[in-house]
């Protein structure tokens, strides 16, 4: 039977070594509760896991700003919703996930 060789990213191969706590999964979850994502982003910085979903949650934060824009501003509201639903159930049960286009731009995100 032939093997299934995983190839991981040096990050993935960084985060998966955390021992991802309770603590950090919720941290990480209210990261996309609009404006108390800044909560893990300026509290949890040993966290790896509650930056990781802080950063994306802060994008979504500052993108629900454009939804004042009228139609596509609505539909722009509707999609950040369900990704703040998804990503929340996603951090809180403690994966990893990479919001597309947003986890890109949440990289750029660096509070030192």
């Amino acid at each position: 039977m032939p093997r299934l060789h995983i190839i991981m990213t040096e990050e993935q191969k960084n985060n998966s070594q955390e021992i991802i706590d309770e603590k950090s999964k919720g941290m990480a979850a209210i990261s996309y509760v609009w404006i108390l994502c800044l909560i893990p982003l300026l509290n949890n910085k040993n966290s790896k896991f509650a930056q990781f979903h802080a950063k994306q949650g802060f994008v979504l934060f500052v993108l629900s700003f454009a939804t004042i824009v009228p139609f596509l501003g609505q539909l722009l509201f509707v999609i950040l919703l369900l990704l703040s639903v998804i990503s929340f159930i996603k951090a809180y049960n403690g994966e990893w996930w990479k919001i597309p286009v947003i986890y890109d731009w949440s990289k750029k995100v660096n509070l030192k």
